[in-house]
């Protein structure tokens, strides 16, 4: 049986990323970065579900496996990519607030980039008390403040 311990020892830090692309085809156009940041070691994808809603509402899970559906071949690498930590009511909850003829991805990845940095941390024992993305707008208008001389 695998060490879970000592395997967490060297883990980057998770995100989760709830996407939802305006039509079935848009996230197509940002496939080849995300392929990029996987094939440079940047990120590990842990889990990726994909969804499709139809304009009468239905919803259903895009077989990564089934390239003739999707018409992405590169996808068929992260077909079974599921790690666990999404289930199915992460899944629900999704389609329920999916907007019709939309496409949606659950992704759960990996920070590669930012392991060595949470390993020495963890063996320094340091402990992360708080962790907070700053939403884009909220940095934006940050910099125009700065940029019209004006603070908070």
């Amino acid at each position: 049986m695998p060490d879970v311990t000592a395997a967490l020892q060297d883990l980057g830090p998770v995100d989760l990323r709830v996407l939802e692309f305006p039509d079935r085809h848009a996230a197509g156009a940002s496939l080849p970065l995300f392929l990029e940041l996987v094939d440079g070691g940047l990120i590990r994808v842990l889990d990726l579900v994909f969804l499709r809603k139809e304009s009468d509402g239905q919803t259903a899970e895009i077989d990564l496996a089934d390239v003739e559906h999707h018409g992405q071949p590169e996808l068929v690498a992260f077909d079974g990519a599921r790690s666990g930590l999404l289930g199915a009511q992460d899944i629900a909850a999704l389609a329920a607030v999916m907007e019709p003829g939309s496409s949606a991805a659950l992704l759960v990845y990996e920070n590669r980039w930012a392991e060595p940095l949470a390993t020495a941390l963890r063996q320094a024992g340091a402990r992360v008390l708080d962790s907070e993305r700053v939403p884009l707008h909220t940095v934006l208008a940050a910099l125009d403040e700065l940029e019209d001389g004006t603070t908070r």
